[in-house]
């Protein structure tokens, strides 16, 4: 296996990539009435947008697989954007697609669901509706550490890394 390259995201980049989604978000004119962190990556940027936005912010856990926090509280979500309550959810990045259909998935349809992405990897399996930037995975391989993960252990980060093969291929 190769071994990852760890690319920083500053701060002032990151906060440059929360004005761009708060910039696209209102030149959509589409106003959501929650912004939905996906935990875990997408709870911080959730958060700064909400700030940004004066929006109310929920959250959901997609990383830990409890499905007390996760696929219970999606179901419950699936059912306000069914009765047309409009959701914007929140990751830090869409890389594979993985974590944006299943939440996707979750939310049967509704066209009230939306999803933002300070990250979008334009060969994803899932399609979202604001990026605040593009990469290539077929170009670039880099680990992207956003300001929240600079804390975690190598170990840690190259196990997250590995996770999805074709992302380190």
């Amino acid at each position: 296996m190769n071994q990852p390259i760890f690319t920083p995201v500053t701060m002032d980049s990151f906060l440059r990539q929360i004005d761009a989604l708060s910039a696209a978000l209102k030149a959509s004119g589409w106003r959501p009435d929650y912004l939905v962190g996906i935990g875990r990556g997408g709870l911080v940027p959730a958060t700064y947008l909400s700030h940004a936005t004066d929006l109310p912010m929920l959250s959901v856990d997609m990383s830990a697989k409890l499905p007390d926090f996760g696929e219970a509280l999606l179901a419950k979500l699936a059912v306000r954007a069914a009765a047309g309550e409009k959701l914007l959810f929140i990751d830090d990045i869409n890389d594979s697609g993985r974590t944006i259909n299943a939440v996707r998935d979750a939310m049967q349809g509704a066209e009230a669901a939306r999803f933002a992405v300070l990250m979008d990897n334009i060969r994803s399996a899932a399609k979202v509706d604001y990026r605040a930037e593009t990469i290539d995975r077929a170009v670039t391989k880099d680990w992207f550490v956003f300001p929240w993960e600079a804390v975690a252990s190598r170990e840690s980060m190259v196990a997250d890394w590995s996770a999805v093969p074709e992302r380190t291929q």
